[in-house]
C-alpha cells in the first residue's frame, strides 16, 4: 500500500525514525543496518512495508531494496513475524544473512534472539533457492560501522535493546560484558549487534 516515504528526517533512533512529509510525521520501525546507512541525512527516502493487525498499523522502513526483499522473504516463513524479521536484520547484515541461508548455516541464524533451531532450519530450507537466485553478494559492504559520542553509547544501546524486546537487566548485563571485552572504541551498531548475540 505504501511503497516508500520521502521527506525530512525529524527523529532518528536505532530502532525507529520519524519522517515529516508535508507536516505529517510518520513513525517507521527500522533495523540496525538501515540505521547505520541513514547517517545524518536531513532528507531521506525509505522503502516501506505496512503491516496491518487488528490493533495496530505499523510501518517498517528499509534503506535498500535487498533488505526489504529479505524482510518480506522472512515474513513468508511460518513462525516469523515482522518483529522477529527485524531482529534478524538487526543482528545480521543483509549479506551475512544471505551467506548463512545459501550456505545452510543454522548456527548463525539461530544466534539471533528469539530464533530457535526449527525456525532457523525452516528459514534455510524455504529461502535457500530464492535468496540464491536473487543474491548479488558484495563482501566490501560488510562490517562498516559508524560513530556516536561515547557518553551516550551505553544509554542508546540499552534503549535499543529494550525496544527490541530485551529485559532491561539482561540488556545492561550484555552491554557491560561487550564493553568489558572491547573497550569504549566500538560503534553503537557494533555494540548493539554484539549485545544481541551475547547470551
Amino acid at each position: 500500500m505504501i511503497a516508500y516515504l520521502k521527506g525530512k528526517l525529524t527523529y532518528k533512533d536505532p530502532t525507529f525514525v520519524i519522517i515529516d512529509i508535508n507536516g505529517v510525521g510518520y513513525q517507521v520501525k527500522i533495523s540496525l543496518q538501515t540505521y547505520s546507512k541513514i547517517k545524518d541525512e536531513e532528507h531521506i527516502m525509505l522503502l516501506t512495508f505496512l503491516h496491518i493487525k487488528e490493533d495496530a498499523h505499523t510501518l517498517y522502513g528499509f534503506k535498500e531494496e535487498t533488505e526489504k526483499k529479505l524482510f518480506l522473504h522472512l515474513l513468508s516463513i511460518s513462525g516469523v513475524g515482522p518483529n522477529t524479521a527485524l531482529m534478524i536484520l538487526s543482528s545480521l547484515d543483509s549479506e551475512e544473512l544471505e551467506v548463512a541461508i545459501i550456505q545452510g548455516d543454522v548456527r548463525i541464524i539461530q544466534s539471533v534472539k528469539g530464533v530457535g533451531a526449527k525456525t532457523a532450519q525452516r528459514i534455510i530450507l524455504e529461502l535457500k533457492d530464492k535468496v540464491g537466485k536473487e543474491s548479488s553478494l558484495d563482501p566490501t559492504n560488510l562490517g562498516k560501522g559508524f560513530d556516536v559520542s561515547h557518553t551516550n553509547l551505553r544509554e542508546e544501546a540499552l534503549q535499543a535493546l529494550v525496544t527490541l524486546g530485551f529485559p532491561k537487566v539482561a540488556a545492561e548485563k550484555n552491554i557491560a560484558s561487550v564493553l568489558k571485552k572491547t573497550g569504549p572504541n566500538i560503534s553503537l551498531e557494533e555494540l548493539i549487534k554484539a549485545s544481541l548475540k551475547t547470551t
